[in-house]
């Protein structure tokens, strides 16, 4: 019904933007959904008109690109867009169809792939049929807009809870914190690591033979920029931890995933084990949030690992809070 679809495709974008905003402000005021691998997924309602669409699209990621550690090499992706307060009976019908889509397909089954769906984390009319169809959440996108105070206020006015107040670091004097530039490399290099080889624990990244010199060569370009963008923790001389941003230049590839404005992502925060719990973490990410609010950042993005235990206690102190969720089958053929 290809009439449906063309008369639909706008119509349903105005509606899901306007029922996110109603769930979220800090997601985007208007959604788009252009093209896929076939034509839009179609699940009818009950008068007859779409109650949502979706595409599928593939990706391949090669070997030589470090994206490759953060997910399967062959990615799957259902790209859904839902009219209704309840999502569940459109949604239930959409990954369906997305099911007998990818059986057709050749590879689905091979251990090095994935389907994946990036959901709005309040969004909870959805959770119950993702997990029935066989999705686990893997990963978080959680922000920060400029400004919050991890006392309690939210901006966005969706926290009236609040999380609770941080505790006062316990860092003592002799913490340091600097810019990192070009002689730091082998030390931040080392922290990347150590975020990439935690999180793998959680399967939201894969370390591969290429991992460790692909962040090598990734980590010589972002040091050599300034103003920096990265900030090391020092005791005694000794680098103890890392926080690394991406400068709003170079984040626009997440940022159609929330409001407008200027926003950067915050890709690394590691602390080296021995010097967990004393308010190091807390320090850095507060020097960057200080960095990011006087160069004019409105809004910060992250991932964590949803399975991670120290994450998100630790970004919900610091202001940040999920915003999406990616849930994923693997390998893709295993979608029910």
């Amino acid at each position: 019904m290809p009439w449906v679809v063309r008369d639909a495709v706008d119509e349903i974008n105005r509606a899901v933007g306007r029922r996110w905003q109603g769930l979220d402000r800090l997601l985007p005021p208007r959604t788009e959904l252009r093209g896929g691998c076939t034509a839009p997924l179609v699940a009818t309602g009950f008068n007859g008109r779409p109650a949502g669409l979706a595409v599928c699209r593939h990706e391949h990621v090669s070997d030589d690109a470090l994206n490759q550690t953060w997910g399967a090499a062959d990615r799957f992706s259902l790209i859904a867009r839902l009219r209704e307060a309840d999502t569940s009976a459109a949604l239930d019908d959409l990954l369906g169809q997305w099911r007998d889509h990818l059986a057709c397909l050749p590879g689905t089954g091979a251990d090095d792939t994935a389907a994946m769906v990036t959901w709005p984390a309040r969004d909870v009319s959805g959770v119950s049929t993702l997990l029935r169809h066989g999705m686990q959440p893997l990963t978080v996108i959680a922000v920060r807009p400029a400004g919050h105070d991890p006392a309690g206020h939210d901006p966005a006015g969706h926290d009236p809870a609040g999380p609770e107040p941080a505790r006062p670091p316990t860092t003592g004097e002799s913490l340091v914190i600097r810019a990192a530039g070009p002689a730091d490399l082998d030390a931040v290099t080392e922290f990347e690591m150590g975020v990439i080889r935690y999180d793998a624990q959680f399967g939201a990244a894969i370390v591969r033979p290429a991992t460790e010199g692909l962040v090598r060569a990734e980590t010589r370009a972002a040091l050599a920029v300034r103003p920096a963008w990265a900030w090391l923790a020092e005791r005694s001389g000794e680098p103890v931890g890392l926080v690394h941003v991406q400068p709003p230049e170079k984040s626009r590839w997440i940022t159609g995933m929330t409001r407008g404005g200027v926003t950067a992502y915050l890709q690394t925060m590691f602390v080296r084990p021995g010097e967990r719990g004393h308010g190091v973490g807390s320090a850095l990410v507060g020097h960057a949030h200080a960095m990011l609010d006087a160069r004019g950042v409105d809004t910060t993005l992250l991932h964590y690992a949803q399975l991670n235990p120290l994450s998100a206690p630790f970004w919900n102190r610091l202001g940040y809070r999920p915003l999406w969720t990616g849930w994923e089958a693997r390998p893709a053929g295993s979608l029910r």
